[in-house]
């Protein structure tokens, strides 16, 4: 059976961290975050610059607000989610194997980290390597390490920085703090406390009979506790793999300028947190709740998964001055969907293409000038209706050795076969058409007279009728002479439900 190593990461203050995460403008400033309601706030998290200034958990909004320069937050639930998120994923990166033991207003997880040696060396190698990642996502915590899971939980929450403890030193090392890390019921902290009984060291060296007999069965499991020796069941969680940072203004915001500072932060951290799984970003989707309850929602699909932040970061820019939010922005949140990273090999004597990422920035800028609906790609629709489509995004797709091969099943001759092609006109020009027998023999467009040689049809369809985008059309297809000698091949169409002609197309 492999020896137990265990690896605790403790963040202490996390209300407060998971808020100052992404506002790195506010990382120098003394900041205390409230919980509660409007009128009975209490400080709940604190970061160390308002430890400084004289701040303290319990302390009330009126007691706060006498603190001069002290920046007053309100906890944030989704901000504290999020967050809890990527220090998991930062964790999951050295074991898969993670315990949450979160108390209070701390965040804390333990790892199962035996037989990782040879992945990241020694405990204390791990454990600075665990740190620093833990730093780079923007978290401050400690770390220990220990044979013992419950060691390495107290310990950690203990102490500050980096803890290894040596096998078989576990009660050495837990020895001297304090009795509330064990956090015993009310009574049994009031008779240890007339005992004399201050630290785990002092109740570690108690008779466990006599202790027992006093205290309850319970009482030899404190005691193991403060020994270091309690053995423990690793019950692991399956963090779920969720890009989405979110960040919310302590005062509305209403210049964009503020929301892509907050962004460019959001968008650095989803990007790193999907390379690190070789992934990109494949769409992004930004959430605002405005003032006044408000929520504003868009999407951004890039043509290809990105991991390009200047690209991403251009792309959000242009969306929120294409659909800039109609109030003041009170929260701002960006979800990702990851994707697989596209590289694209070209052949030696191929031409230069253009860089996808510089054609989803067209396309944006196009959409600010015509409108969304007017920019895209065609794709016909699921119905009878004639010439029905609608505009969707491009998208790059690789063709396929089997589509390439299609094209060649085909001998040389079916290349030259002629073929006619169908130009529409858009909008359809309208004509006045003369009838006889029910059957078109000339029409006018603008100035000119075209005299139908030949027609053919009509070919009627309809569809929709109960509702207001339904049609009723009569298609002809025509032979046509004008009074020059040139000839030309028509579409017309009668549409019944508004009783009139229209010049739908030609046939070159």
């Amino acid at each position: 059976m492999k020896d137990e190593l265990y690896a605790c990461v403790h963040a202490a203050e996390f209300p407060a961290q998971a808020l100052l995460r992404p506002r790195t403008d506010l990382a120098a400033e003394p900041v205390a975050v409230l919980e509660g309601r409007a009128s009975l706030e209490t400080v709940c998290a604190l970061n160390r610059a308002a430890y400084r200034k004289g701040a303290a958990q319990g302390m009330t909004r009126l007691e706060a607000e006498e603190l001069a320069g002290l920046r007053l937050l309100a906890r944030s639930e989704e901000s504290e989610a999020a967050a809890r998120a990527v220090l998991l994923e930062c964790a999951a990166h050295f074991s898969p194997r993670i315990e949450d033991v979160s108390r209070g207003t701390a965040c804390a997880c333990v790892l199962d980290i035996a037989g990782t040696e040879r992945l990241f060396g020694p405990p204390r190698t791990l454990a600075e390597r665990l740190r620093a990642a833990l730093v780079a996502a923007g978290f401050r915590a400690s770390v220990a390490v220990s044979a013992n899971f419950h060691a390495a939980r107290l310990k950690a929450a203990a102490a500050r920085g980096i803890t290894v403890i040596p096998r078989n030193q576990e009660a050495a090392a837990l020895c001297k703090l304090p009795l509330t890390v064990l956090a015993l019921p009310e009574e049994a902290v009031e008779t240890l406390a007339i005992w004399g009984i201050r630290t785990l060291g002092e109740l570690a060296a108690l008779p466990e009979a006599e202790l027992v007999a006093r205290l309850g069965v319970q009482a030899a499991d404190w005691r193991a506790l403060a020994r270091g020796a309690l053995p423990h069941t690793f019950q692991p969680i399956e963090p779920e793999f969720c890009l989405k940072e979110s960040c919310e203004f302590e005062t509305p915001v209403e210049q964009s300028d503020s929301l892509l500072f907050a962004g460019a932060r959001m968008i650095d951290c989803l990007v790193a947190r999907a390379a690190a799984r070789a992934l990109a970003l494949a769409s992004l989707t930004v959430e605002m709740q405005l003032a006044g309850g408000q929520a504003y929602r868009r999407a951004i699909r890039p043509a290809i998964p990105s991991a390009d932040r200047k690209f991403l970061l251009k792309l959000l820019q242009l969306e929120i001055a294409a659909h800039p939010p109609q109030a003041e922005v009170l929260s701002l949140a960006l979800s990702a969907e990851a994707g697989p990273s596209s590289q694209m090999q070209l052949g030696l004597f191929a031409p230069q293409m253009p860089e996808p990422s510089r054609l989803d920035v067209t396309i944006a800028r196009l959409k600010a000038i015509v409108g969304e609906e007017r920019v895209g790609s065609p794709a016909l629709e699921d119905t009878h209706r004639p010439g029905s489509f609608r505009m969707e995004s491009f998208t790059a797709a690789r063709q396929s050795s089997g589509a390439q091969s299609n094209g060649n099943e085909f001998g040389a001759a079916d290349s030259i076969r002629p073929r006619m092609a169908l130009r529409r006109m858009r909008p359809p020009l309208p004509v006045r058409v003369e009838l006889r027998e029910l059957r078109p023999v000339a029409f006018r467009e603008g100035g000119r007279r075209f005299r139908i040689e030949a027609a053919y049809g009509p070919w009627r369809t309809s569809g929709c009728w109960w509702s207001a985008d339904g049609w009723n059309v009569e298609e002809w297809d025509v032979l046509t002479e004008t009074s020059d000698g040139s000839s030309a091949a028509c579409l017309l169409v009668s549409d019944r439900g508004q009783k009139q002609w229209q010049l739908e197309a030609f046939y070159d």
